[in-house]
């Protein structure tokens, strides 16, 4: 059975690895069209069609790049489609979700103190949350406000701002940051395959039966990749904030996500801006800063409320408590991990607990046993550097108390 864990272990690291590789395919094409796109010039005498033209040098050569507003006159021999960078993303993201959430469903996604429900319930919540946020959004495109770019973004900054409460009343705030990414990542995801490449289809089928393309697909297709552009650095912000606490696992953390919203604005208008070439909007970066600076506050401020009620131990964290080595173990952890891994660390430099992860109670070293396992019997990845000398002979130990709970042996 422990071996299990393992593998699950290296499933997730794959997945992980994988999800990345396609995101930095997908965020690097996304923000080279749209810079390529602003930064078009217009001069007279372009054949028939072509919208504006640019120069760009890299790698030794030169390109001599031009866009059809709409298409060219006929279809050219040689098409390239970007639209797998978009599905490989947004798959292997859900692939990821499912293995580190949904498979550890009672550590990372369901928090008892905030909503006690059981993980099928916290799993049926999630997948629902992500189909009816594209629903919403897309009927909001198509609708009498969808006329108005900036207002249909102010409106979805509000529907946005309004999840990020919503999933922080049902969710752990590690699970609630990532789910505010994931519902964002897959409006985007889905404007590319629902809207986007079907538009551009169109176009082409077009073009190849000879008849001329009407403009609006590619005005439609335009709006949902100006709202996949600023959407996308606080998706990156999200799918990255599982590593800082103070972010996620804080009294405000759903106030300090709508502030990364913004920011993720002011930092694209300034790119946007430049690419068009209608100067350097520098107050963006010091709106950006004072942002910034509110995020810290909030995620320092004492708390009003802390919400804290007492918890009795599952099953599964009976398991390791009843486990013979136990005491032993305890002793370890609070001995070599607690004085960062507790509600008030005192080691120097430490403010939070290092991913919100607990050990003082018995209820908190067996809700992350397999977490200890991997992490410091397994391998050596915790204390960082062996700051707190923990002996092979102790890292023996915390692989003997899983092993040994996870076949059902007990004292």
């Amino acid at each position: 059975m422990y071996e299990f864990a393992i593998a699950w272990e290296w499933l997730s690291f794959a997945v992980r690895w994988l999800h990345v590789i396609t995101a930095i395919a997908w965020i690097g094409s996304s923000f080279y069209f749209i810079a390529l796109d602003l930064g078009l010039v217009k001069l007279p005498g372009f054949p028939p069609g072509v919208n504006g033209e640019e120069w760009q040098v890299h790698g030794g050569g030169f390109y001599h790049v031009q866009k059809y507003l709409v298409a060219p006159a006929s279809m050219p021999e040689h098409l390239t489609w970007f639209k797998w960078e978009s599905y490989a993303t947004w798959l292997s993201g859900f692939a990821l979700l499912a293995v580190v959430y949904y498979g550890g469903a009672d550590l990372f996604l369901i928090d008892r103190t905030v909503l006690d429900i059981e993980p099928w319930q916290a799993i049926c919540l999630s997948l629902a949350s992500l189909g009816v946020g594209w629903v919403c959004y897309d009927l909001l495109c198509k609708s009498p406000l969808g006329k108005n770019t900036w207002g249909l973004m102010v409106f979805l900054y509000i529907v946005l701002v309004a999840m990020a409460w919503g999933y922080t009343q049902i969710f752990t705030g590690r699970a609630a940051f990532l789910h505010l990414g994931a519902f964002t990542a897959t409006i985007m995801s889905a404007n590319v395959f629902m809207i986007i490449i079907p538009n551009q289809k169109i176009v082409v089928a077009d073009l190849l039966a000879g008849r001329t393309p009407d403009a609006k697909y590619g005005m439609i297709a335009k709006q949902r990749s100006l709202h996949n552009n600023y959407l996308t650095l606080p998706v990156i912000f999200f799918m990255l904030s599982n590593h800082y606490p103070l972010a996620f696992a804080t009294q405000f953390n759903w106030i300090i996500a709508a502030l990364v919203f913004l920011m993720g604005v002011t930092i694209r208008h300034w790119f946007n801006t430049t690419h068009a070439r209608k100067g350097q909007p520098t107050w963006t970066w010091l709106v950006t800063v004072l942002i910034f600076i509110v995020i810290i506050w909030l995620s320092t401020v004492p708390k009003v409320l802390t919400g804290e009620t007492e918890v009795s131990l599952s099953a599964r964290e009976k398991t390791f408590v009843e486990n013979v080595h136990f005491s032993a173990v305890r002793d370890v952890v609070q001995s070599r991990c607690s004085m960062c891994h507790a509600a008030e660390p005192v080691w120097e430099g430490v403010v939070r607990a290092p991913k919100s992860v607990k050990l003082e109670t018995d209820g908190e070293i067996a809700a992350h046993a397999r977490e200890i396992y991997i992490q410091a019997g397994r391998s050596h990845a915790m204390p960082p550097g062996n700051i707190t000398d923990l002996s092979n002979k102790e890292r023996t130990l915390l692989v003997a108390w899983f092993e040994t709970a996870v076949e059902g042996k007990t004292k």
